[in-house]
């Protein structure tokens, strides 16, 4: 049986494919320019040429007819129709407080993400999209939702409330939601098998950072405390994102240039971090090759992301009480040894110590990996998050009937022995390179 899952932007639709009797990917890929003109297709078969065309998607019906497609053709293919996928897992960016777990699709659960869309204007209104076109295509299988704000909804109140008129949480749902809940979900019972201990009893800060940033204390298993807020333009500097600043800046600016409060939403989202401090790249490798050339709008720029990741992880350390582990993850957090040794610098006091040539090793998507060193109190772990595991196994065990919250519900990559054979096989090939990878390569 094949489980896909779908992740569907406003302009995209990434997919994967997934042997649920053989634990395999056998694809991934991503429709991008959808409801734009040049839309196109990149389809990655296990064991095949990558496979790229271009195909009008005037809306994301013809997006998933198109993944489809790819996946089914005869030349490129990895399933010989469509009669093998047995469930759709779907990405849904904001399900407000209506749901601490992944759900089965159904109309009134439909109904509740559009009641809730104006929490996640940017997102939402695509995912449902998504699904529904992906019901059109394939009617007869179970559809689920994987929501992002699921995982954060074991924050006390004292986390999520703001210190605004009651009013407003109770009529409007204006309160912290957090996202990137499914990367979290799988970094935090990963560090727990690393740890070997049980979830209940770990005390982990995980990073998820990528162009869109945030993160997270997991206390006891579950999330205490998260950057995000009501919108993920909270917290941490991003690629395009400005994180935490005064809530009043954005009505000074307004009031000095007579911009729409539209106008200042997309600046703030989509003109700052990163992006803003420079003035010339949201990429983090962009902006960390012109600060080594002196570039000094490029220099602050990385002097404020590692300053506010800092600030944030000293706060988590003081609201959970002992942690057993600091987690990177997601693009950056995988891939930049700068941006994650210039954050936990000087955190020695804490426990915190990086071993500088561990963190230089660590470059992988393939491997877990210890950067912290050997006298290190709290371990530093580098763990390639894995959000399509989540979605493909939330939406066979609710197909099955066996799924539950977190807290009651065992998945695969919990057990010490769990491979994932795909990242086994890239880092194979990655150590006949880089031997010493291996001695940063951390095995439960």
């Amino acid at each position: 049986m094949v489980i896909l899952t779908l992740n569907c932007g406003s302009s995209s639709a990434k997919y994967q494919v997934y042997d649920w009797d053989n634990k395999d990917v056998l694809a991934t890929g991503v429709v991008e320019r959808v409801t734009q003109p040049g839309s196109v297709i990149t389809h990655k078969p296990k064991g095949k040429d990558k496979f790229v065309l271009e195909s009008a998607c005037p809306t994301h019906k013809e997006a998933i007819e198109l993944i489809l497609s790819a996946i089914t053709d005869k030349a490129h293919g990895v399933i010989a129709d469509m009669s093998v996928i047995g469930a759709v897992g779907h990405r849904v960016l904001h399900g407000g407080d209506k749901f601490t777990k992944s759900v089965k699709v159904t109309p009134e659960v439909l109904e509740t993400f559009r009641s809730v869309q104006d929490l996640g204007p940017l997102h939402n209104p695509a995912n449902i999209m998504g699904i529904e076109a992906a019901q059109k295509v394939l009617p007869n299988v179970p559809h689920v939702a994987v929501l992002d704000t699921a995982w954060h909804q074991t924050m006390p109140a004292s986390s999520y409330r703001y210190a605004i008129p009651k009013e407003w949480y109770e009529k409007y749902g204006a309160r912290r939601y957090g996202f990137h809940g499914t990367s979290f979900l799988y970094t935090a019972k990963r560090a727990s098998v690393l740890l070997h201990k049980a979830p209940k009893d770990t005390n982990v800060i995980i990073a998820h950072v990528g162009n869109g940033a945030s993160m997270c204390a997991v206390k006891n298993g579950q999330c205490f405390d998260t950057s995000m807020g009501i919108t993920p333009l909270e917290g941490l500097v991003m690629g395009t994102r400005s994180g935490d600043m005064d809530p009043a800046l954005p009505f000074y600016i307004m009031r000095k240039t007579g911009m729409t409060p539209a106008e200042m939403d997309t600046a703030m989202n989509k003109k700052s971090g990163l992006l803003g401090l420079t003035g010339k790249s949201a990429d983090r490798r962009d902006v960390a090759d012109l600060a080594e050339k002196g570039d000094a709008d490029c220099q602050l720029a990385v002097d404020m992301e590692v300053y506010r990741l800092k600030k944030y992880f000293g706060a988590y350390m003081a609201a959970i009480g002992p942690v057993d582990a600091i987690v990177y993850t997601a693009g950056v957090g995988e891939h930049s040894a700068l941006i994650r040794g210039k954050a936990l610098e000087g955190l020695e006091w804490m426990g915190v110590k990086i071993d500088p040539k561990k963190n230089a090793l660590a470059n992988t998507g393939n491997a877990e990996t210890c950067i912290s060193a050997d006298d290190s109190k709290v371990k530093v772990f580098v763990i390639p998050t894995d959000e399509e595991l989540v979605m493909t196994e939330d939406a066979f065990a609710i197909m099955q009937g066996t799924y539950d919250v977190h807290t009651n519900f065992t998945y695969s990559f919990q057990d010490p022995t769990y491979r994932n054979k795909a990242r086994e096989e890239g880092l194979k090939k990655e150590l006949e390179k880089n031997p010493e990878l291996a001695s940063i390569v951390v095995r439960p």
